[in-house]
């Protein structure tokens, strides 16, 4: 494996400048807030930091003080590509490989607050983790081929791992991960021994066709307040959240000249979901311009990544994005549930996934669990591998290298 070192062209740094100084910024109705997307002071606020203040060298020399390697990765019918990753290992001869999915918008920055933890070993386990870059985002190349869905980016992340001399190993994510970890299990089994996902989706309630044991928990259980709340933020998210999943779903095309062109939009259009998705978490204005710069200075560029909505959905050959909602019955699943995810469901519905051996239910934490609540993941993952958890040793001694 080889070596990689964050470098934005100085160019590019002055080319970004340039825009946020030039940019034009829309009117807004009085009393507005959050109702009608991110508020004009904010972004501004954070446009005029970007433009003057945001020390992007500093985060990048950050950011390569990790174990940051790359590789060149095949996915059948596609172009070899060109993949960042991060590759922090255990001192422990026994540590389990863990592979870390990111999602959108996050990138695998997101698994940074947890590698102190994952490398040390506690409750008798530590990790060796990866965390791609996926391909589309970040320091990962793109594909210019129609088509790279769910499978290509599962095929992709499953060969790294082998190329690694991981041969069997776990995986953690949410967003995409959550899909990206469903298909890796699908598709690879006698890999993926076990999968901890902070995101649960689920088809509805169990079915007794499918699920006739959790149908019946189910059918006498009445919802409790915290299913009624799950209930009320998934309606939320469903009627006033979700109109970029449209987009990106359908057009994704038409909105990257916009992501592309302009610095402003692009942050505006992630920073509204940083702040809607979490649980309050305290975002300070280099920590979402990090995040805003990965995807403006990326690779392919900020429009590679809304593809994957795309090709998830009008898969004829692949696999539908659908398909990760329901049961896939060869891997091991923890749950983690946080209550201000996009979507909270009640726990017999996320017991339809698969086999489910280990459940959490968090007091706070959104949609980026791995960033707002690390301890908690990082928790879990101890649990859940280590001694007395219903996956110790799971995989056995897998370190190859």
């Amino acid at each position: 494996m080889s070596s990689y070192q964050i470098s934005i062209p100085d160019s590019a740094l002055d080319t970004l400048k340039q825009k946020l100084a030039l940019a034009t910024f829309p009117d807004e109705l009085d009393g507005s807030q959050w109702d009608y997307g991110a508020p004009l002071a904010d972004v501004k606020r954070l446009a005029k930091h970007w433009e003057t203040g945001f020390d992007w060298r500093a985060q990048e020399r950050k950011l390569n003080e990790l174990p940051n390697y790359h590789r060149r990765i095949h996915a059948d019918g596609f172009q070899e590509l060109d993949i960042h990753y991060v590759h922090q290992q255990s001192a422990s001869p026994d540590a389990i490989p863990l592979l870390f999915v990111h999602g959108w918008p996050g990138s695998y920055i997101e698994v940074t607050k947890m590698l102190p933890a994952l490398q040390q070993k506690t409750n008798g386990v530590s990790f060796h983790v990866v965390a791609p870059s996926l391909p589309n985002f970040a320091w990962s190349e793109g594909t210019t081929q129609k088509g790279f869905g769910l499978k290509e980016y599962a095929t992709t992340c499953h060969r790294l791992m082998q190329s690694l001399g991981y041969d069997k190993y776990v995986t953690q994510g949410g967003d995409w991960g959550y899909m990206i970890s469903r298909t890796m299990g699908l598709l690879f089994p006698e890999s993926v021994m076990a999968s901890h996902i902070n995101m649960i989706r689920a088809e509805g309630p169990p079915k007794s066709t499918k699920n006739p044991l959790q149908t019946l928990k189910h059918t006498v259980t009445p919802y409790s307040e915290r299913d009624k709340a799950g209930f009320a933020r998934s309606k939320w998210f469903l009627e006033e959240g979700s109109g970029y999943r449209l987009t990106q779903s359908t057009k994704p095309q038409t909105l990257g000249y916009a992501l592309t062109d302009s610095p402003v939009a692009l942050l505006a259009w992630i920073y509204e979901k940083l702040h809607d998705w979490t649980d309050g978490y305290p975002w300070t204005d280099d920590e979402v311009l990090t995040w805003v710069s990965i995807y403006w200075f990326s690779t392919a560029g900020p429009t590679a990544n809304l593809r994957i909505y795309y090709e998830a959905t009008h898969t004829k050959t692949g696999v539908h994005r659908d398909r990760t909602n329901q049961w896939i019955g060869k891997v091991k699943l923890g749950l983690c549930y946080t209550p201000k995810e996009l979507s909270v469901i009640p726990y017999t519905w996320g017991r339809t996934l698969g086999p489910v051996v280990y459940e959490s239910q968090k007091t706070r934490g959104g949609h980026f669990a791995a960033w707002e609540i690390p301890e908690e993941i990082a928790s879990d993952l101890h649990k859940m591998f280590g001694k007395g958890g219903p996956c110790h040793q799971i995989t056995g001694s897998q370190a190859k290298l």
